[in-house]
């Protein structure tokens, strides 16, 4: 009896995932005969073909199969009452010629078959789903004469783990088969997302699911049975991050419907090299000592065993990031010695193939502790410059009495502690460092022993930087110019990897003495700006300008900024390019060429080249955001807002810094502003714990501009005094003003209280800093063109017609917009001109001449 749910086409919830590209895919099946839809458990072809099935414009013949429909009569009586199910009546000649069986198929069953389905008016799809439990090559064979003489208005989508066991080369050669496989299959990052915030109740952010998704690579049964793990955990985000093949989920999904399927010599296989992350059968060869590689990994391709092809003509291939999470751990736990002999296998291969850096990976797995240094230590020059991270790893999990005489390890070893903010433990290495180097004289060539001190010293200066010591930091770089006058190879290393909130880039991030901060960065400047392959001093000149535009003295700040934009040698280093690109459009917007701002960091955009782009454009698509604020583009700034990923409720991190700070201001200028007050406090409290001024300064005037907007004037003052104690010893001046008009009045009254307090003799802030800072807003209209630009046509329009007495519904009709439109330009005015109601709008607009 046939069991009717087989013919059906299984249920699909409303809430799905809608997947239109995928849905174009399957759709293009309908020019062809045969759509083959192949890959492993879990990647949603029933889903997929279910939800097509429902939107199709065809008739529809359904049939499920399982491990019990391994027969042929059975096979094709279920495609018979499918088709029936569609179109009654269908079928009868060929039902009476079914129970003749196999034998009779290629004589009268198939041929009574086709000549039904010839019969037929209209579009038929015959849907087989898991196909892959069909073993029987009489099956086999009567589908591949179906296929043959199909009718050209019939369609066949076969979904199955596996490849088919039957020859589709004419098919493919004659452009009659449609293949979907994994790749098209798995999730896009867009369909991740919808798929956790539509069928999950979890609240994840976009960088959570983003690396869940990097971790399942699309797989879709892992995002579902990561959702499940999550669900049961107290800690999201900790879990997210253990997040692998080896959760209990997922393990078990893997044992029970992939691994313990197969053949003892496919899973002996599969453990051995599954500690390659990429292979060839030469490699396989090596690694399990078999010499059928080439042919197990075809099989596990034809089998769809979550291996992935890395080229077109099928020479390498990779497993499925799950797959090697759960084989890996099996074959630690059941068999270590092996785990060791496979890895050193693997190793000796790569070497003496000249894969240097996977023979380390795998030497250090083996144990070979004086392999891997031997080959760490013949790459390190490039490795310093490239894979700096890569390298990181390596020394952090060597044996230290393994490179303990190797000085050039010992030195990136140093540059890893302090990269990672051991500090401490970095500050005594340098210390013994610096004495048993000396102690090497005499051992080594004057060369190699010029370099060896010269890089030691060159970390002596920034062990000095980091305490703030910038008089012996420039000590230490007249050492280092003495023994390396081309300069340490540690000065520019990870040239094109994103540091963050990077202190050995960003100077004035940690030095809060200004004055002494411009005297060592002129002096150093100005004793390398004439080497021309000295790419370090961008840093220095990145941080000058910076330093020159704080102080308002923004034609010097150009002539810096435009001197290093001008040299060949910082042009590879992106992360001196965020640094001076981002200075160099600040000062433009200042001298009141915002166009010219904008453009600098859109060709910025262009300019990164880093394994690390993306986060990269993260900060330059912040300092975009914080820009189209202070040109009154109040929507570009909401578009990043939208699409940023961030919230207010994120841990915050100083490397994150810039753009938390960004989400901030934006969240203000979009009326969130208990939103970003909860943020600025708390990015005020990291500073206020990691000592950085600068920074302080910054997040302390946005709570007082914010406060101000809102009316709580005594709190806005508050903060502003503090800012300004901070911010008077150093002479910032631009943190202060770029805040405009806002600011203009905070300082203002701020002037007229101290004026009027009885502590005046003595008050915290002098008066003189105060004055200075409201002559440096130059806010007289006729002073300040750009002041008179503060408000753009369409706003000054409105402006006009609000002191004609117009109402926000008259106003609309007058400029042929809708309502929402005067509502949404009348906040930017008050925005811009920080005021609260119209009246307050206009005698503002008139003490800045402002005229439509």
């Amino acid at each position: 009896m046939i069991v009717s749910a087989k013919l059906h086409i299984p249920h699909v919830r409303s809430t799905l995932v809608s997947r239109p590209r995928l849905m174009r895919k399957l759709n293009e099946g309908m020019d062809v005969k045969l759509t083959l839809v192949s890959a492993q458990a879990g990647y949603g072809k029933t889903t997929a073909l279910s939800e097509w099935a429902k939107q199709c414009d065809a008739l529809v013949a359904w049939i499920s199969l399982d491990k019990q429909d391994n027969d042929w009569t059975k096979l094709w009586s279920y495609v018979i009452a499918s088709i029936q199910e569609r179109i009654p009546g269908f079928g009868q000649t060929v039902e009476l010629l079914l129970p003749k069986g196999p034998s009779a198929s290629l004589e009268t069953v198939i041929p009574a078959l086709l000549n039904e389905l010839n019969q037929i008016t209209g579009k038929l799809v015959i849907i087989i789903d898991d196909y892959h439990v069909i073993e029987l090559p009489a099956i086999h064979q009567s589908m591949l004469y179906l296929l043959e003489h199909l009718p050209s208005h019939v369609h066949l989508y076969i979904a199955s783990r596996t490849d088919l066991a039957i020859p589709t080369a004419r098919l493919l050669a004659k452009g009659e088969l449609h293949r979907i496989i994994m790749q098209d299959l798995r999730f896009q990052l867009d369909e991740g997302l919808v798929f956790f915030r539509d069928m999950t109740d979890l609240l994840l952010t976009k960088e959570q699911v983003t690396e869940l998704f990097h971790q399942t690579e699309g797989w879709i049964s892992g995002l579902q049975l990561a959702a499940i793990s999550l669900k049961r955990s107290d800690n999201i985000a900790e879990t997210i991050q253990q997040f692998s093949g080896q959760q209990h989920h997922i393990s078990d999904y893997l044992l029970e419907e992939v691994f313990h399927h197969q053949s003892e010599q496919v899973r002996s296989f599969l453990l051995e090299t599954s500690i390659l992350s990429q292979m060839n059968h030469s490699l396989c060869e090596a690694v399990t000592g078999q010499m059928n590689g080439q042919e197990q990994l075809e099989k596990l391709d034809q089998l769809n065993l979550f291996v992935i092809p890395l080229d077109e003509h099928r020479n390498w291939y990779r497993y499925h990031q799950l797959l090697s999470d759960f084989l890996q751990p099996l074959l630690f736990r059941t068999d270590p010695d092996k785990w060791m002999q496979v890895h050193i296998r693997a190793a000796n291969w790569m070497e003496n193939y000249g894969f240097d850096e996977k023979a380390v990976e795998h030497y250090l797995e083996g144990k070979q502790f004086a392999d891997a240094v031997r080959l760490i230590e013949k790459n390190l020059h490039a490795l310093v410059q490239t894979k700096s991270i890569v390298l990181m790893k390596w020394i952090s999990v060597l044996p230290e009495n393994s490179f303990a005489e190797k000085p050039m390890i010992e030195l990136f070893y140093i540059s890893v502690l302090l990269g990672v903010g051991e500090w401490e433990a970095a500050f005594s290495r340098v210390g013994q460092a610096e004495i048993r180097f000396q102690a090497l004289q005499g051992k080594l060539s004057d060369v190699e022993w010029n370099q060896v001190m010269g890089n030691i010293y060159f970390f002596c200066s920034v062990v000095s930087y980091l305490q703030k010591d910038l008089e012996r930091t420039s000590a230490y770089f007249e050492l280092v110019e003495r023994h390396v006058p081309e300069g340490s190879l540690f000065q520019t290393m990870g040239r094109n990897r994103y540091q963050g909130y990077a202190s050995f880039d960003d100077h004035l991030a940690i030095i809060h003495d200004l004055h002494a901060a411009d005297a060592f960065l002129l002096k150093w400047i100005t004793a390398w700006k004439n080497k021309k392959e000295y790419p370090f001093i961008g840093y220095l000149y990145a941080s000058y300008s910076k330093l020159l535009y704080e102080w308002n003295r923004l034609d010097e700040a150009e002539h810096y900024a435009n001197e290093v934009l001008g040299r060949k040698d910082v042009q590879p280093f992106a992360r001196i390019l965020i640094h001076i690109g981002i200075s160099a459009s600040r000062i433009q917007q200042a001298q009141g060429n915002p166009e010219r701002a904008a453009e600098l960091l859109a060709q910025l955009k262009q300019q990164i080249d880093s394994p690390d782009y993306k986060l990269f454009m993260m900060k330059i698509e912040a300092e975009q955001a914080c820009l189209s604020l202070q040109q009154g583009s109040l929507q570009a700034a909401l578009d990043w807002l939208h699409r940023c990923g961030l919230t207010h409720t994120d841990e915050v991190s100083l490397n994150r810094m810039a753009e938390h700070l960004a989400l901030a201001k934006v969240l203000v200028a979009c009326e969130r502003t208990d939103e970003g007050l909860y943020l600025l406090e708390r990015l005020y409290r990291l500073l206020e714990a990691e000592d950085h001024l600068r920074d302080r300064i910054k997040v302390l005037i946005v709570q007082s501009v914010t406060l101000q907007r809102l009316g709580q004037t005594e709190a806005a003052q508050l903060k502003l005094e503090i800012a300004l104690q901070l911010g008077e010893p150093q002479g910032y001046i631009r943190s202060f003003i770029d805040e405009g008009t806002v600011m203009a009045k905070l300082l203002t009254d701020y002037l007229k209280a101290q004026k009027a307090s009885s502590i005046s003799n003595n008050p915290p802030v002098s008066l003189a800093y105060v004055k200075q800072l409201l002559q440096a807003l130059n806010i007289r209209a006729e002073d300040n063109p750009s002041m008179k630009d503060i408000l753009t046509e369409q706003e000054k329009k409105i402006l006009l017609l609000i002191s004609g007495g117009l109402s926000n519904k008259e106003i609309a009709h007058h400029l042929s917009i809708t309502g929402e439109t005067v509502k949404f330009h009348i906040k930017n005015v008050y925005r811009k001109l920080a005021v609260n109601n119209r009246v307050q709008a206009l005698q503002r607009a008139n003490e800045l001449k402002i005229r439509a």
